[in-house]
């Protein structure tokens, strides 16, 4: 298995069965072109098995963070550590480009991503709730 940067629409297309839905080229350029975004895919030989992407976030007081935005492994490639390899190889990312920290939302009845979260060193902070707007 091997952790590589995604640089190109094609890298995200060829990899879209990990998301949730198909890509659009033109959201994939968008993400690839905004500073502070950053996909990592794993591949075993020439095919996508895991992605994770990250979004820095900087605030005035606080500095720079990684937000980890979404972790994914293909079904058959699970519980081989590439979930775990993958959110450590953003934590190196996130060091390199002088991030304080790194921090993710999730379900708390999502047992395999606490499971591998935890693997990875992150620790509970404790009771979280989220509150979204629709805009569009």
């Amino acid at each position: 298995m091997e952790i590589r940067r995604a640089r190109g629409c094609a890298e995200l297309v060829a990899a879209e069965g990990l998301f949730d839905g198909p890509a659009r080229e033109d959201w994939a350029r968008r993400f690839l072109d905004a500073p502070g975004h950053l996909m990592l895919i794993a591949y075993v030989g020439d095919v996508p098995v895991g992605m994770v992407s990250g979004v820095e976030m900087t605030h005035p007081d606080k500095g720079t963070e990684m937000c980890l935005y979404e972790l994914s492994v293909d079904e058959a490639h699970r519980r081989r550590g590439i979930g775990r390899a993958l959110t450590l190889a953003l934590a190196d990312e996130a060091r390199a480009r002088g991030c304080y920290g790194m921090w993710v939302g999730v379900d708390t009845d999502n047992g395999p991503a606490l499971a591998t979260y935890e693997s990875a060193g992150a620790e509970d902070e404790g009771v979280f709730t989220m509150r979204g707007w629709a805009l569009g």
